[in-house]
């Protein structure tokens, strides 16, 4: 299983005692986190201007995840994104992922729970629930 990370939960995850940060290392424990140089990007930027003391354990954090450049267009009529959430769903679909996991629920809510080309969009909480469901979640 592949998870693909938002910029959002790669900001929140940069704090070590974050329940992000719990929930991604249980799931790091198992299958593979990927994200994109442009949630990268992005978290960085938003660290570095409201959080700046997790910017080392963010660079840290980095290391154990795939970074990829793997993007794809999506097709589907019914999404309808952003110019800055496209490259997000996109990099998720072109890397194969199975879930993108954001906390934007200004522009994904519609989304959550949908499976766009192969990939699913969820929460937090509902990948705790696929956790579980799966025996990987305390």
């Amino acid at each position: 299983m592949r998870v693909f990370l938002d910029a959002n939960i790669l900001f929140s995850a940069a704090d070590p005692v974050s329940a992000t940060r719990r929930l991604l290392d249980i799931f790091l424990e198992h299958a593979e986190a990927v994200t994109s140089p442009h949630a990268v990007e992005e978290a960085g930027r938003n660290l570095e201007i409201k959080r700046p003391q997790y910017l080392a354990d963010f660079k840290k954090l980095l290391r154990r995840l795939h970074i990829t450049h793997a993007f794809a267009d999506v097709t589907d009529p019914k999404v309808h994104l952003s110019k800055e959430d496209t490259p997000i769903l996109g990099g998720a679909v072109g890397s194969r992922c199975t879930y993108l996991w954001t906390g934007d629920k200004r522009h994904f809510s519609k989304l959550y729970g949908k499976t766009i080309e192969g990939v699913t969009i969820v929460d937090g909480i509902r990948l705790v629930e696929v956790l579980i469901e799966l025996g990987w979640a305390p």
